[in-house]
């Protein structure tokens, strides 16, 4: 049997999407008609397409190969991953097989793109294929490391263990990414919100205020004008000046997606004193949080260390954890190829070199991981803590600035009257 999608109207006229498990095509449409539903599209999810569902509509094959490419190119985010691998761990300790534990999931998830993966991925498993096997046709939605695990687990028999160490692999992951984007966004806010105002200040409050001034033959004072001149400057190119902005953002984003200016903007951030010591830690961490669950879930070392390179968001140490690998590959231990290239962080290459000697290599890399989370979690803090007052008092100056170009004229008439 295989798992086919469609969509149809119901008797109210509405139309309607699912999931069905049949031999064809032809079957499906049979089934729906059957269920009073008139069927518009029906497409394999996962699967060669027989010879009757070739037949069985003009243009179905063509429907079916943009369908199943569509779906392969989905991608699970990694919210509902750890969800769904949280789940599916649960479920693997409860005594359930496989197809029951996607059966449940399939039954509970509403999102439609995650529903019609894990369709298809139970579809390829009754078929006769592994847990690895399915999966291995969605690398969108399972990332390497996620695969090379759960091939890991498959042949050492300890999937639920594996699955559970994935979770919380996960999890973790997710936590660490939202910390990072939370110590994003506020400061993103605060300043955008603080130039708002500035610029509102300027274009409106200052000409409004100051035009009362200049019937009276009265020269301003420098301060005013330039306020004047910058509020003037900004209401006429205003449009302008956005899209030059939006342009540049664009222009640079796109420039430094590419391998060579991303790899000096890399090796700047390595090097600079504010930048150097967060993200040598951030990556640290992932390195250290990505080969512990992959090797505590049994994956080979090299295979382990080739698979984290993907984690890692700085090109210059991705580049050096390749060398290492090369290194490991030719006999070096881990720990002193990364001391020798000295671009992680020394607690990441203490713990490593802590484990290979005790042989407990999986367990100190977690505890690194964590060390690691704790001390970019501590820095945020304080990155945070002093960003604020700075923009604060970064606001406060240019509306003191603004206050006096208003108050200044104010002074000058009080001492002409005198």
């Amino acid at each position: 049997m295989s798992a086919f999608e469609y969509q149809a109207i119901d008797t109210k006229g509405k139309r309607v999407k699912g999931f069905l498990e049949c031999d064809s095509s032809k079957h499906a449409r049979q089934l729906l008609r059957e269920k009073s539903l008139i069927p518009l599209e029906v497409s394999q999810v996962y699967g060669d397409v027989s010879n009757a569902a070739k037949k069985s509509s003009t243009g179905l094959f063509n429907n079916f190969s943009q369908s199943n490419n569509a779906q392969r190119r989905w991608k699970l985010n990694t919210t509902d991953l750890a969800l769904i691998t949280r789940q599916f761990a649960t479920l693997l300790e409860s005594g359930l097989t496989i197809e029951e534990c996607l059966s449940v999931l399939i039954a509970q998830t509403e999102r439609h793109k995650t529903r019609s993966i894990l369709t298809g991925i139970k579809s390829k498993i009754i078929e006769g294929f592994s847990f690895f096997n399915a999966i291995e046709e969605y690398p969108r939605s399972f990332p390497e490391i996620y695969r090379a695990a759960v091939s890991a687990g498959e042949h050492s028999g300890n999937l639920e263990v594996v699955m559970d160490n994935l979770a919380n692999y996960l999890e973790e992951r997710q936590n660490l990414q939202q910390r990072l984007s939370i110590a994003l966004i506020y400061p993103i806010i605060l300043t955008t919100v603080s130039i708002v105002i500035v610029m509102a200040l300027l274009t409106f409050v200052v000409p409004k205020v100051v035009v009362v001034f200049e019937g009276a033959n009265q020269t301003l004072p420098l301060l005013t004008r330039i306020m004047i001149a910058i509020g003037d400057f900004l209401k006429a190119h205003f449009v302008t000046l956005t899209v030059f902005v939006i342009a540049m953002i664009v222009a640079v984003s796109t420039i430094f997606r590419r391998p060579k200016p991303r790899l000096w903007l890399d090796s700047q951030v390595l090097n600079s004193l504010f930048t150097k010591r967060l993200s040598r830690e951030i990556n640290s961490a992932r390195l250290a949080r990505t080969l512990a669950i992959m090797i505590q879930s049994g994956v080979p070392l090299l295979t382990a260390m080739r698979s984290a390179e993907g984690v890692l968001t700085n090109l210059v140490l991705r580049m050096e954890l390749q060398q290492s690998a090369v290194d490991v590959s030719e006999g070096s231990s881990i720990h002193k190829s990364l001391l020798r290239h000295n671009r992680f962080s020394p607690l990441l290459s203490q713990m490593i070199a802590s484990g290979e000697a005790s042989g407990r290599l999986g367990e100190m890399l977690d505890k690194a991981a964590n060390a690691l989370e704790i001390g970019v979690k501590n820095r945020l803090a304080v990155i945070m803590g002093l960003f604020e007052p700075l923009v604060i008092l970064i606001m406060g100056g240019l509306v003191m600035l603004i206050v006096l170009a208003i108050l200044l004229p104010v002074f000058d008439m009080n001492t002409l009257i005198k």
